[in-house]
This record gives C-alpha cells, structure tokens and sequence, in this order.
C-alpha cells in the first residue's frame, strides 16, 4: 500500500479527530522521560517502505543510516512498519493517549497527519540547538506549516507536490490548467485521489482559492463540481497509487498525481509528463517526529541533523526522488562526476525552481471540528 494513500473511516481515527478528545491531550510537561541516550547508544526509527537509500548488492544495508552508525557510535533500529498514516496512528494511539512508551524514538508521517499528533501534544519539542544543520539548510518554504509554529516539532523527512500527470502524446495537446481535466476530450479518461487530504488543496487551487486560508465554502464548493463530474461519468474513478498503473496503460489520459511517482513513470515513459497547474498545486511533507515518552530522545535529533548535511541529504534524494528538503543538496548532486547522477539536480521535481516555487503552496490542515463532517460528504461522493 502507498505511502500516500489513506485507509479512511478506521474507527480509532475517526473518533479521536472528530470529538477532539481532550482527555487525550498531553500537556507539555507530561511529554518527556530520562533520556537513555548517553548510556544507550540506540533508537528505534519507524519509516515507510522504499523511503531510504540502499545498498546496490544488499538490500538490507543502507548506506546513509550506516554513515551515522560509523560517526556517532549509534545504532539505529530500523524499521518499515508504517503503510498508512491512519493505520500507523491506530498502532501507536493507546500508548499515547494513555501516557505509555510506543517503543519508537522517531516515526515519520505525512504533515496531514503530524498535524493530529501535535494537536494531541503527542510528540515533543525538538532542541534545535542540537541540530545545526536542521536550522541552516531546512527550506524556507517548508518552515512554516500552520499545524507546527517553527516546526519545532517535525521536521521533513521528504517533501513531494501534487499537481496533474498526462500523457502528452496520447492526449495530443499540453495541460496547464486544473480546469483542462474537464474538458469533454477527457470524459471517462480522468483519476482523482479518493483520500480526502490528498486531493482538496489541488482542486480548490484549480478554482483560485488560497489554500493557506481556505474556508468551509471553498470545501463545498469544491465538492459540488466534483459531484457534478461523478454524475456526469467524466472521472473514470478515484484511486490510490494505482492511477500510476492507469496512466501506464493508457486507461487513463491525465489524474491527479504526486511528483515523485511521477519521475519513475519518465524512466518507462517520456510522454508522461507533470504539471504544476497554473492556478497552482500542493506542497507536502512527510516529516519526522519524536512521539512523547521517547528512549533515545538526543540520539533521535542527531539522526535527523544527519539527514539535513547537504550531502546526505544528496545521498537520499538520488534514491528516492522525492522534493529535496535540504536545496543546499542540489550543488552536491549537480558536482557529481556520473553524469546521472548530476542530471538530478537539474530536476525540477527534485529541487524546484523560483517559477514552480511561486506556484506551490502548503494547505492549511482540516480541523478537528470540520474533519468529521467534510469526510463524510468527500467519502460519499468518492464511494468510501
């Protein structure tokens, strides 16, 4: 299952975000445990599959979390475990609401839901004192989230943009606005995602609304076009990650899709292409967290430091090929003597230029008191 697709109506989730549950916030103080990190040099890492650099003989190994091991004498256990953002949060939510250990020292989910943990005050503050390299090189552009005031308490793991992908030579013509999906050429040959924090933000900028800022109207909005678009046959379906499998066969003409998914498809198929719509597309994260009662706190924040040194962060981006979070990277990759290599840091999906960049914005996050409701009218449309 994707890292970006969302298993929708698990009840756990569904109840702790639509009632708020306010017997199950953390305050500040109850956050932190001693720190075993002098005495034990370890921590438990939680990350998605396929989301960090390997080894080209040994699958098992990876080179940038061994680089760590060899320079800070700490050992990283680390594993695969989170599939779904919900799913992961039903995992790890009764130790947290109940004041108990999870057994990991960092844990990376989409800033969608990182915003739910910090609201919950499951997650701990960060000494960025520590992290040199976090304060120098983060991007300024993923700085800022509305959920996490300076983030300081997540930081990018990678970041991706949701924008549209086409097949130019199928479709025969260029698509530059969101608005160009629904023209008739495309009827019954258009995806959308069916997770509702995956696709709102890219929809509602397709009709001129900041999402920065975006209110219950422009959800609504939003909704009735597309439910228009349903009864109408012109959206073929809603998907996951496997519109990437209707693009490449060509049952599908142009969906929905998220950059990094996209620059493996260019490698099967160049007429694929990308767009970030001119009206604008979404920029996310998926990010880092150190959840409360944490083993190996100060060991957890010098793994996340390494990841923001320029040339780790290189390392990781030439095998993931999601949007850099550490730009500084570019120059690194761009110096690379395989040719390949160095062709990354001229990718726009990678390091996105000053002209892409004006086009893309984080959405503000669905609030506790509006997920409930705008769930359940996006589920009914989308058949969930």
């Amino acid at each position: 299952m994707s890292r970006r697709s969302l298993l929708l109506g698990l009840a756990v989730g569904a109840a702790l975000t639509g009632c708020g549950v306010p017997a199950a916030y953390v305050q500040p103080e109850d956050r932190a445990r001693h720190d075993d990190s002098e005495r034990d040099g370890s921590l438990d890492f939680a990350n998605w599959p396929l989301y960090i650099d390997t080894d080209d003989d040994n699958a098992a190994e990876r080179p940038t979390l061994n680089a760590f091991t060899e320079r800070t004498g700490i050992s990283v256990r680390y594993t695969e475990e989170i599939n779904d953002n919900d799913e992961f949060f039903g995992k790890i939510s009764p130790a947290l609401m109940n004041h108990q250990e999870t057994g990991r020292d960092l844990v990376v989910v989409s800033d969608w839901m990182a915003a739910r943990f910090v609201r919950l005050g499951w997650v701990q503050e960060m000494d960025r004192a520590k992290q040199p390299n976090v304060a120098k090189y983060l991007d300024p552009q993923l700085r800022t989230p509305a959920f996490d005031n300076g983030r300081l308490h997540s930081v990018p793991w990678q970041s991706g943009i949701t924008g549209i992908a086409y097949n130019r030579k199928e479709l025969g013509r260029e698509i530059r606005h969101t608005r160009e999906l629904w023209a008739d050429d495309l009827r019954g040959r258009v995806t959308l995602l069916s997770g509702l924090d995956e696709s709102f933000a890219l929809l509602m900028q397709g009709n001129g609304v900041d999402v920065t800022r975006w209110t219950a109207d422009d959800f609504h909005t939003m909704c009735d076009q597309v439910e228009r678009l349903v009864k109408a046959k012109h959206i073929r379906r809603f998907t996951g990650n496997d519109y990437i499998k209707d693009l490449s066969t060509g049952d599908v003409l142009a969906c929905q899709a998220y950059s990094g998914d996209v620059i493996q498809l260019q490698a099967d198929n160049p007429d694929i292409e990308f767009v970030v719509p001119e009206e604008g597309g979404e920029l996310w994260a998926e990010s880092l967290m150190i959840p409360n009662l944490a083993r190996h706190k100060h060991n957890a924040e010098a793994l996340v430091d390494h990841y923001y040194q320029p040339e780790v962060a290189a390392e990781l981006a030439s095998w993931v090929n999601y949007v850099c979070p550490v730009p500084a990277a570019r120059d690194v990759l761009a110096s690379s003597k395989d040719e390949e290599t160095a062709a990354l840091a001229e990718d726009p999906l990678i390091f996105p230029d000053d002209e892409m960049r004006g086009r893309l914005a984080i959405a503000r996050d669905i609030t506790s008191k509006e997920r409930t409701p705008f769930a359940k009218r996006w589920n009914a449309i989308v058949g969930l």
